[in-house]
């Protein structure tokens, strides 16, 4: 556990920009350690006197951090995870963060705080990256505990989606640009790319996910910005299994919809499952038409913003999530 205070020095102007009411909640950091020894997955606990209601998986390059105003808006006991690869989790030694690679990990937390709590199911809700993983994740913890997930909630991303097309730009954000010589070149960036237009915001999720070089340059603190780009499989350099194993990793980088795997979990679901959409994000009309088919027992809402709803509208995310469940 840490309780570094530096790290939450954002919280009061998070809880303004929302317009928060009541005195910020207790937030702390906290370690969960791997059973095969790989590493860790660190986390932010909000209210952490109480169990937990909901569990938010970030996407790409991003955070934990990310959520921060959307769960000071929503005033719920919830934990925020940094995916493997991401803020304070470790790095996979073979670089690989396909959805269905990461999300055993993220079973594990889930079955772990599912123990500690038998008598309060929760909610998960992942982001982009975080969302597809959420899906595999759900799938697995359906089967191990039963009961827990109340509810699976996506922002801004189906299993149809293809890197090549839809998520080009992100991609070229993350990894387009290695080194910045301060926050505001980087801020500029994220405006240019369309990740956001809230100045003050967007300088505080920068500094959150940047750390200082030793040259003096920051760089983001996240694995891809250390890749050559955002592999939809293990390159031939990175498996040791041999040449049949490269050359479906090869073809598998070379798929247009690689994630399309996750659909098969997000059926076998009995829990509830929701897709937010951003209104400019990377849920085209025929991605939402296709989800509707697939899933004819899923809600599909679409919500006015940019691809990280989480970020640009928080409370109006918090808002659509508390109409799902009014406790």
């Amino acid at each position: 556990m840490s309780n570094d205070a530096s790290e939450f020095r954002f919280l009061a102007g998070d809880a303004a920009r929302v317009e928060r009411a009541t005195a910020l909640p207790t937030v702390i950091r906290t370690e969960f350690q791997l059973a095969d020894g790989s590493g860790s997955l660190s986390a932010l606990r909000f209210s952490p006197e109480q169990p937990a209601q909901l569990v938010v998986l970030h996407g790409a390059g991003l955070n934990a951090h990310s959520f921060d105003p959307m769960l000071l808006a929503l005033d719920r006991p919830a934990i925020s995870v940094d995916l493997p690869g991401h803020g304070r989790s470790s790095w996979r030694a073979d670089a690989d963060y396909r959805p269905e690679v990461i999300a055993p990990a993220i079973v594990e937390f889930l079955v772990a705080l599912a123990d500690a709590q038998p008598d309060t199911p929760f909610q998960l809700l992942g982001h982009s990256l975080g969302g597809l993983a959420a899906a595999y994740a759900a799938a697995a913890l359906e089967q191990l505990r039963p009961g827990m997930l109340r509810e699976l909630m996506i922002v801004d991303i189906t299993p149809g989606v293809s890197p090549s097309t839809d998520g080009a730009g992100v991609a070229e954000f993350i990894t387009g640009q290695r080194s910045f010589a301060n926050v505001d070149e980087a801020v500029d960036r994220a405006i240019a790319f369309g990740i956001g237009a809230d100045r003050t915001a967007l300088t505080r999720g920068v500094t959150l996910n940047t750390r200082l070089r030793e040259d003096g340059r920051l760089e983001w603190t996240h694995h891809f910005a250390h890749l050559a780009g955002l592999p939809a499989a293990p390159t031939a350099d990175q498996t040791d299994a041999g040449t049949a194993d490269a050359e479906q990793s090869a073809a598998a980088q070379d798929d247009p919809r690689p994630y399309a795997g996750a659909w098969n979990a997000l059926a076998s679901l009995t829990c509830g499952v929701v897709q937010f959409a951003a209104s400019v994000g990377m849920v085209s009309q025929e991605l939402a038409g296709e989800w509707a088919d697939r899933l004819p027992l899923a809600t599909i809402a679409t919500l006015e913003g940019p691809h990280n709803l989480h970020e640009a509208v928080p409370l109006d995310l918090a808002h659509h999530i508390r109409v799902l469940d009014p406790r």
